[in-house]
């Protein structure tokens, strides 16, 4: 005991000795923040409030106006072809979140067969998609499967953790791409003038640049940023961001095919804004954006309420209802096969006789 405790003593003096600079600047970095967590905590919830609130009003003043007829109307006039390719775009986004795991277990030197993989990322996903706090909800589900495997709970969680930056990362990208390039359609959304949006999408992929410095010379320096968490280097964060992009701009399109035809929006600036109102849904913490999601929609595509409307709930339906149940069924049949496997060894177990 007292000679593992050394070697862990020596392992955390040699990485400290080797990055003085990045481990102290984080150090105070998080401890700044754990003696404030209780400020932090109440301003995040302000922050959350707000953002429902303010979002509750516009969406609950847009159902008041909304019209039956014309709603029912706007459903039925969507036809089968916007529903195949929305379905379509929904699985190729959730194709791309297997990636998410996919990286990270590279990344964490970890050997999982594909197929345990992608199980664990569709269901995961499908589940803290639907009912929020994905970190919780998501690092639950990706244990129960993993755990199996071999995997840890703390490896499982700096998977989870690994895979939200690159969420991150690719809403992170579209936005800052989208501002710049899309500036005067997108000054049409938020108002603001095209000059203020190039410079806050100049900002954005600033900061990125500023990421990719930064985990590049943590990664040279083999810094940790907290306990034994590293993140990945550039390489790995450049593919991070590749995929972040696929599967934002998927699941976008799934939306964006289920517009009523002649909506008046590109599909650059629409990427641009899905990417913003799922920021505000995640910052809401309602699950699945709920609400919030929707009257940053409403807001930005403008035109009939009655059609956009129906095009969310079209959505809700695809993106998030179907997958949702699919991954019950999918744990369900998971947890049928272990119980019935471990009835068979007990039954075939020699060592009963």
């Amino acid at each position: 005991m007292a000679q593992t405790q050394e070697r862990r003593a020596s392992n955390w003096t040699s990485d400290a000795a080797a990055s003085p600079d990045s481990t102290s600047s984080l150090s105070r970095l998080f401890g700044a923040a754990v003696a404030h967590r209780r400020i932090l905590r109440r301003l995040g919830a302000a922050a959350s409030i707000c953002i429902i609130a303010v979002s509750a009003m516009i969406f609950l003043r847009t159902l008041i106006r909304i019209d039956p007829s014309k709603f029912r109307a706007a459903i039925g006039s969507t036809d089968a072809e916007q529903i195949a390719l929305s379905f379509a775009f929904t699985g190729m986004s959730y194709l791309a979140l297997t990636g998410y795991d996919g990286l990270a277990l590279r990344h964490l030197r970890i050997k999982v067969p594909y197929s345990l993989t992608a199980l664990a990322s569709f269901v995961s996903y499908a589940v803290s998609f639907t009912l929020g706090f994905p970190l919780v909800t998501g690092g639950a589900v990706r244990f129960w499967i993993y755990g199996p495997a071999g995997l840890s709970a703390g490896k499982v969680a700096s998977l989870t953790v690994v895979a939200g930056v690159t969420f991150w990362l690719g809403l992170g990208f579209i936005a800052g791409v989208g501002f710049m390039s899309a500036s005067d359609a997108v000054a049409e959304i938020d108002r603001f003038h095209p000059l203020a949006n190039r410079l806050i999408g100049i900002c954005v992929i600033g900061a990125l640049i500023v990421y990719l410095g930064w985990v590049g010379r943590m990664r040279r320096r083999r810094a940790a940023v907290f306990g034994n968490f590293i993140l990945p280097g550039p390489i790995l964060t450049l593919g991070q961001m590749a995929l972040g992009v696929i599967d934002v701009c998927s699941a976008a399109a799934a939306l964006y095919v289920l517009l009523p035809r002649g909506s008046g929006i590109g599909f650059p600036t629409f990427a641009t804004l899905y990417s913003f109102a799922a920021m505000l849904g995640i910052a809401s913490h309602s699950p699945g954006g709920l609400g919030v999601f929707e009257a940053t929609i409403l807001q930005g595509v403008g035109g009939s309420a009655d059609a956009v409307l129906a095009s969310l709930l079209l959505f809700r339906f695809v993106y998030y209802v179907t997958p949702f149940i699919a991954a019950l069924a999918l744990l369900g049949a998971v947890e049928a096969w272990r119980r019935w496997r471990s009835l068979r060894e007990a039954m075939t177990d020699p060592s009963d006789d």
